[in-house]
């Protein structure tokens, strides 16, 4: 047995009533069993306040999430709000961690991630059947794509969940990642679920029918750096087809003619960055000979297609609870047209008190997909909406 609850505060001045007002929300909703853990998000105040670190060191079982720009539960839907998911049962057991300092470690991403899979999955003798993946926005340093290759290798048969803390400015300069009371730049943090979970994935498509006259070919790449497009550097591109600002609204589809069957989901990139040298930064991988198109992007189809997939958790059997992370560029959008809190709005009132859920803004999802051969792959998004169910 599983269940689920998700609660809520606004309390960002005193750390003592925040951690009162969530418990005394858990007591009426749920009652812990053997094994309990949370996903757990935060606007960056309540770091600043240092509310975040004491519920985190306070509350009776581990918590792993990170900052976003803002969130909603089953009863409230907010920018500057903490909001905490809850997963308890006496059949399914949680392990989580964190692999602290990235960006200057000397040991490989592999390694840090594998040392502290192992601390935590230390006298376990199967893989977990769910994966939860905590991811710090230094795309300067890592690509998200990078987080999903290393658990990929150290765990091939498990399914992936996560995102890439935010915050509320357009640098995310300040988002966090979050384990208990340690609240990091650089940390990525992690849940492992064991036993009998099942989990079930849905990930929004952007249409193709949108897609924009500008398209070129990547002459050069590496990782998540394209360096050249159409031979001309990736800020020459854009600013010749008159994009002069960050392309971070503008969703950039990837088509390549290496990459894995991944099915119907195409491959999404968001430009977050221009080097020195004038490659753009994105925020996934994009292997050289690709082409990229650039697609359309409003508040309607933001709407439309999170309605849409949110819908089609009513309609499952088994459910105990749901997990939603969606990309901050879909919120900018939103923003555009004073619909701050549209999404967030929808997941609201479709899921109401029917189903547990929590929903957060996210610097890039992780999400399993289908294959057309029907093999589950784990993937990193941008510009989607991506739905766990457990």
């Amino acid at each position: 047995m599983l269940k689920c609850a998700s609660v809520y505060t606004y309390e960002i001045d005193s750390p003592e009533a925040a951690l009162s007002d969530i418990k005394a929300q858990l007591d009426k909703k749920i009652t812990l069993l053997d094994n309990t853990v949370g996903v757990i998000m935060c606007n960056i105040e309540f770091v600043t306040g240092g509310v975040m670190k004491y519920i985190g060191e306070n509350l009776p079982f581990d918590v792993a999430g990170v900052t976003s720009a803002s969130q909603s539960v089953n009863d409230e839907a907010g920018e500057i709000i903490l909001t905490l998911f809850v997963m308890t049962s006496d059949e399914i057991r949680f392990k989580a961690g964190i692999i602290d300092s990235l960006s200057d470690s000397t040991d490989s991403t592999y390694e840090r991630i594998k040392s502290a899979y192992e601390k935590e999955a230390k006298g376990e003798t199967e893989q977990p059947g769910l994966a939860f993946t905590f991811i710090p926005f230094i795309y300067n340093f890592h690509s998200g794509d990078e987080y999903v290759r290393v658990w990929n290798k150290i765990l091939p048969e498990t399914p992936l969940f996560g995102t890439v803390a935010t915050d509320d400015t357009i640098e995310f300069n300040d988002s966090k990642t979050i384990y208990n009371g340690e609240i990091k730049k650089d940390a990525t943090s992690f849940i492992l679920c064991y036993g009998n979970i099942n989990p079930r994935f849905f990930t929004t498509i952007l249409p193709e029918d949108k897609m924009l006259s500008l398209r070129g070919t990547v002459t050069k790449a590496k990782g998540n750096y394209i360096h050249e497009i159409n031979d001309m550097t990736a800020k020459e591109f854009f600013s010749d087809a008159g994009i002069t600002s960050l392309m971070i609204t503008i969703p950039l589809m990837v088509t390549s003619t290496e990459a894995a069957d991944v099915g119907k989901v195409p491959v999404i990139r968001g430009l977050t960055a221009y080097s020195d040298e004038g490659a753009g930064v994105l925020a996934g991988d994009v292997e050289e000979n690709s082409t990229i198109s650039v697609l359309s992007f409003d508040s309607d189809i933001v709407k439309a297609t999170t309605k849409a997939e949110v819908e089609q958790i009513k309609s499952l059997p088994d459910v105990n609870g749901a997990i939603i992370f969606s990309c901050i560029s879909r919120r900018f959008e939103l923003l555009s047209v004073n619909e701050d809190l549209a999404e967030l709005q929808i997941a609201k009132n479709t899921l109401e008190q029917d189903i547990p859920f929590i929903m957060g803004y996210s610097g890039g999802e992780v999400c399993p997909v289908l294959s057309t051969a029907g093999k589950r792959i784990n993937r990193f998004h941008n510009f989607s909406a991506v739905i766990l169910v457990i």
